[in-house]
């Protein structure tokens, strides 16, 4: 007959499985600690974004003109005034960006140098309800949310004459930007024509308003990784190991803008007219802070394959492992996440984790070299640790599968570990022994 779980090996399970619940106590500190530079990171990205520029949205051109018109109010001259825009009837949008990055300490920020051109027309006849009233101001308007980002080689010209650029745009509702005074007499011109070449720097993102009637944008820019955002996607990409290009096409009927952007001009009611844009965001797919993150979300799993490939070692071998040696093996392969982190902020991401890997083998294989005295299982170590850590890197750097590989990886752990252990006798090699008792006989005599 059989025995339950023998005491000596219950207990060594309680104590591993104490010492695995442990180390999830540096763990987590590791945790909070990639938290923690991340959110630095992002601060001096903010910090970047304050001295230099930030995110950029801009408004095409439009114009805006004052008209005034003279009543008689019990006996008593009252001068009204009155407020139209007019949107540009084609807006076209060719755009190249030039990605760099700026640094401050161990951190980065993306920027970019934008050289953009918008041409155009508008159609006056659209103002000619208001041919009695006298226009006493007209300009066109550039909104731009971060003007310390425009260039020196921005200008802006219409019907082929350049005009000088002002700051600001005079406008209450959209208040950063860049204007040019125009003279009365052009809105008694026929068509409008307008070009306009902007310089512009901008931190991450580029997005642009449709006012057109028809609006056309083509971006292109030398960065690899971009996230299309608005509520319009391109209706045309290409996206390459370096560059990616991209348009826009829409209208008036998709855009309904006529209404969101009087809305705002004169309502102040901007928020819809904000968000009904077009554009891209450069972004870095996996960067090192989330690829430590990730690591760290299998750091259990790592721990517990690692330490109970040491037990069942033990049992196969009958060598005993002290406890305190399963804590030492533990906690290398928490440092090998304090490495990661600390290295991939000097290094980046993919030397990081090589020499924190490779320094994590090294040690682990030396340790059991020393614990166990074998060439053939030290060699044994080092091919299953470094599979098993080449096998990490590939699913933390991917982008779309690191779920299906995750999985995967767990599904092959559990599967190793349920094949190495089904001949392993869990109940203990003691066995009750039966004694034979000796046979009596009967020794009566006879009568």
């Amino acid at each position: 007959m059989t025995q339950p779980i023998t005491e000596k090996t219950g207990i060594k399970l309680a104590i591993i499985a104490a010492i695995i619940l442990l180390l999830m106590i540096p763990i987590a500190m590791i945790t909070d600690l990639i938290d923690e530079r991340s959110a630095s990171e992002h601060t001096v990205q903010q910090e970047i974004a304050r001295s230099t520029s930030g995110t950029q949205a801009l408004i095409a051109p439009f114009i805006y003109a004052e008209y005034e018109t003279s009543t008689e109010l019990d006996g008593v001259q009252t001068r009204i005034k009155h407020q139209r825009t007019l949107l540009p009837e084609q807006l076209t949008v060719q755009g190249t960006l030039d990605t760099f990055e700026k640094y401050r300490s161990i951190y980065k920020a993306q920027l970019y140098r934008a050289d953009l051109t918008l041409t155009g027309h508008f159609d006056p006849k659209q103002l000619d309800d208001l041919a009695d009233l006298t226009p006493t101001r007209v300009a066109l308007v550039l909104g731009v949310s971060d003007i310390r980002g425009i260039g020196i080689n921005t200008q802006i010209s219409l019907n082929r004459q350049t005009y000088t650029l002002r700051p600001g745009t005079t406008l209450s509702a959209i208040e950063e930007g860049v204007h040019i005074t125009l003279p009365i007499s052009a809105l008694r011109d026929k068509d409008l024509t307008f070009d306009v070449q902007f310089d512009l720097q901008g931190m991450t993102s580029l997005s642009i308003a449709p006012l057109g009637a028809r609006t056309e944008v083509s971006l292109e820019a030398n960065w690899p990784h971009p996230s299309f955002q608005g509520e319009y996607l391109p209706v045309h990409s290409e996206i390459t190991a370096t560059h990616f290009n991209a348009s826009w096409q829409t209208s008036y009927f998709a855009t309904n803008m006529k209404e969101l952007f009087s809305r705002c001009i004169f309502k102040h009611q901007c928020a819809q007219l904000e968000s009904r844009n077009m554009g891209v965001r450069l972004v870095e797919p996996v960067d090192h802070y989330l690829k430590s993150h990730r690591a760290t979300n299998y750091a259990l799993l790592v721990i517990i394959l690692v330490i109970s490939s040491f037990f069942l070692l033990e049992l196969s071998k009958t060598k005993a492992i002290h406890p305190v040696q399963y804590g030492f093996v533990g906690l290398s392969l928490a440092v090998f996440y304090l490495l990661l982190i600390s290295l991939s902020e000097h290094l980046g991401f993919g030397w990081a984790y090589a020499l924190s890997a490779l320094a994590a083998i090294l040690l682990l294989v030396s340790y059991i070299w020393g614990i166990l005295q074998s060439a053939k299982l030290s060699a044994c170590y080092l091919i299953a640790l470094s599979t098993l850590y080449a096998m990490l890197y590939a699913m933390l750097s991917a982008e779309h599968y690191a779920l299906l590989l995750g999985s995967l990886l767990c599904f092959t752990v559990l599967a190793t570990i349920m094949l190495a252990t089904r001949h392993v006798n869990w109940y203990g090699t003691a066995q009750a022994s039966t004694e034979k008792l000796p046979v009596q006989h009967s020794n009566s005599p006879t009568p």
